[in-house]
């Protein structure tokens, strides 16, 4: 038991470092999300907690099939268990498991938000996500840079839409289920170039620097979010483009000399 004096009635697991987490090494991205939600699960007990949200990812579907259009919460794929680059994925789909081991023991209702790609105006944009970087160089470099060859497929949510979404499955989402979190506004990735150029740096160029291979599957990562929609009633409210245009106005009312 932990030593806490007061009960929580409702607990939100979302403390996976996502920022940061590829300086890790693969056994501490692992550890560290095991471990970390069995500590909140624990807590969860102790303190009589009725309902616990974990914030799992769609990364622990593995690598989504060029020809399938969006990943539902049935989808039975899964991650290469041999590769350590997968710790991320199957340290999310242990979480999972966890989730349902200590519900049954403890009657704890758990609740599991497969969460995609995010956007929003504390998005960091000096990490590896794609779309901050490109808002980035549209509002700081010369050009907007396309390090792959912009064939991969992608979605976002806005970040006040996952709060919202979040909140709403911690409520009401149903004890052992799991939901896909994210959006169905698909976009390649030299489309969401071009797209951020046109809202926040028209006079700009885009480079995209890789050449696309005619043999290779399409990358996807694209969730079906209908089950989410249908038993919750959620909705996107704030679309790709205006997220967009939210971020680039919130970084220049910091950073107005760079305007």
């Amino acid at each position: 038991m932990l030593p806490w004096d007061h009960n929580f009635f409702h607990i939100l697991h979302a403390a996976t470092d996502s920022t940061d987490g590829p300086s890790l090494t693969p056994l501490q991205r692992y550890d560290q999300i095991v471990d970390g939600t069995r500590n909140m699960l624990d807590l969860a007990v102790a303190t009589g907690a009725s309902r616990f949200l974990l914030t799992s990812s769609g990364a622990i579907y593995g690598p989504q099939p060029a020809d399938l259009a969006a990943i539902a919460e049935d989808w039975p794929g899964s991650p290469p268990l041999a590769e350590p680059s997968r710790a991320y994925a199957q340290g999310k789909r242990a979480a999972e498991h966890l989730c349902a081991l200590v519900g049954e023991q403890h009657g704890l209702e758990t609740v599991v938000a497969r969460c995609f790609a995010f956007v929003g105006p504390d998005l960091p944009l000096n990490v590896h996500f794609a779309i901050g970087n490109f808002i980035r160089d549209a509002l700081t470099a010369d050009a907007i840079t396309v390090f792959g060859d912009g064939t991969p497929l992608r979605t976002y949510l806005e970040q006040s839409d996952l709060a919202h979404w979040l909140l709403t499955l911690l409520e009401h989402g149903r004890p052992g289920q799991a939901y896909n979190v994210g959006s169905d506004e698909v976009i390649s990735i030299a489309d969401l170039a071009h797209l951020v150029r046109v809202i926040l740096a028209p006079d700009k160029p885009v480079h995209i620097l890789g050449q696309p291979n005619p043999d290779a599957a399409r990358n996807r990562y694209v969730p079906d979010i209908r089950k989410a929609k249908q038993e919750l009633g959620l909705t996107l409210t704030i679309a790709l483009a205006e997220s967009i245009r939210r971020i680039g106005e919130a970084y220049r009312q910091k950073s107005p000399s760079q305007a």
